[in-house]
């Protein structure tokens, strides 16, 4: 899908500690964790100093709130900092002007039968404007130069992920217990939950030279239902499914829906499974395993193919 590179080593959490369990068969809604510092922002690590100022060690620091009324939210870019950890590519996060997108996580309720066990984590999306997480194709192109320079084209690169006005969704958690030592397997964030159409879009583009100059071509926006990440062998993958597409250069009613089409089974044949940085597949892992033991706080790894960046999310 026109990614390619590698995120330096991070220590990761690890799986090997117990996850609490109900009794088989039993589902339960997890009690409250204790109450956070009244700041949303946990504090990060300082590794080392640049320019005389501190360097953060970790991204950012996730305040699962599990529905508490008094919580102020996660802002929208520390909730799709994933985006910038699973991209083999740089990546570079702009938002809205005046943004205030806050994401609030609402409930967990978990399930424990035998050797297996679930979650299901409910969120929300409040707050106006777009977040945007633009794939910087550079390395990519410089890479295939010669063949672009010939006529050739490198086909359905994933372009930007956006994630544009309210939403609600949940995130499933599916894993196993081995030993008593429990395992996550699955993370599925599904973003079109309450009946309502998914925020999330992605812009599918092939690249080509025009006029000398290589730029996206075709490009097709497709709104994004689920993520899904699993655990397995290398390399690690983010599976996409889509519920509806258009051209980027249509109209905002030219949305085709997909449920139940022949025109939707060939669009998710069409997005295959995306290659993506093992830390950023882990870190996802390691995010389904802090949900389903409720913890009150999940830091994300450093994402070192993050691009900082001054400008504003558009259209």
């Amino acid at each position: 899908m026109g990614m390619s590179g590698c995120f330096p080593a991070a220590k990761r959490q690890t799986d090997a500690a117990p996850l609490p369990r109900n009794a088989p068969g039993k589902v339960s809604v997890m009690p409250k964790p204790p109450a956070p510092p009244a700041s949303n922002a946990a504090p990060q690590a300082a590794s080392g100093m640049v320019a005389g100022m501190p360097v953060a060690a970790s991204g950012p620091s996730l305040r699962l709130d599990y529905g508490q009324k008094d919580s102020v939210g996660i802002p929208i870019t520390d909730f799709m900092y994933f985006v910038s950890l699973i991209s083999p590519e740089p990546v570079a996060s702009a938002v809205s002007a005046g943004n205030s997108q806050r994401a609030r996580v609402l409930s967990v309720t978990r399930r424990d039968t035998g050797n297996a066990f679930s979650a299901v984590c409910e969120f929300e999306i409040t707050g106006a404007g777009m977040q945007q997480n633009i794939i910087d194709h550079s390395e990519l192109i410089r890479k295939k130069e010669r063949m672009l320079q010939q006529g050739g084209e490198i086909g359905h690169v994933l372009d930007r992920i956006c994630f544009q006005g309210e939403g609600s969704g949940s995130v499933v958690v599916e894993g196993s217990v081995s030993n008593g030592v429990a395992s996550v397997t699955e993370v599925r964030m599904r973003f079109n939950g309450g009946n309502r159409p998914s925020p999330v879009t992605i812009e599918m583009a092939d690249l080509r030279t025009v006029n000398g100059i290589c730029k996206p071509t075709n490009i097709m926006v497709a709104r994004v239902n689920t993520l899904t990440f699993r655990r397995g062998t290398p390399p690690r993958r983010m599976t996409v499914t889509v519920g509806s597409v258009k051209s980027k250069d249509a109209g905002n009613g030219s949305w085709q829906a997909l449920v139940g089409s022949m025109t939707g089974v060939a669009a998710n044949l069409l997005i295959k499974p995306i290659p993506v940085e093992a830390v950023g597949h882990e870190a996802m892992l390691d995010f389904g395993r802090a949900l389903a033991t409720r913890k009150p706080v999940f830091t994300f790894p450093l994402a070192h193919n993050l691009k900082t960046t001054a400008s504003q999310a558009k259209p």
